[in-house]
């Protein structure tokens, strides 16, 4: 069972509410893709800034005059770094386009997640089409 945290947006009068989960823990897209996995969920700033820092570690290897493996040692220790904090990232995110957390569930699987969370409220699970 993995675990997942709830996200709903803010409802418009003429539109069903948003339901966004994120699993809990390491991401591995954002290890193995770092910034497109960022442009992926439209977290531009994040993109523009992973971009970035891959350019200074880039410009940083050269200017220390690094071999290969201390060059390839520094971008793997920066893409784990990314696949630690996307999660946290794309929670914040979401925070700060409106989304308000609604609680932390579980299941096999993301649709399970969500199917766990609207089972406690039907309500909103009609108005989601489940």
């Amino acid at each position: 069972m993995r675990l997942y945290t709830v996200h709903l947006g803010r409802r418009r009068p003429d539109s069903e509410p948003d339901l966004v989960l994120i699993k809990e823990g390491f991401c591995w897209p954002a290890l193995f893709l770092t910034a497109f996995w960022a442009l992926w969920h439209r977290m531009w700033l994040v993109a523009i800034a992973l971009f970035v820092i891959n350019g200074i570690l880039s410009g940083l290897v050269h200017a220390l005059g690094l071999n290969a493996a201390s060059s390839g040692v520094l971008s793997a220790g920066f893409a784990v770094i990314v696949g630690f904090v996307a999660n946290d990232l794309r929670r914040w995110f979401l925070e700060r386009r409106g989304f308000l957390f609604s609680e932390v569930v579980s299941g096999a699987d993301q649709d399970a997640a969500a199917r766990n969370y609207l089972d406690d409220l039907p309500s909103l699970a009609r108005e989601q089409g489940a």
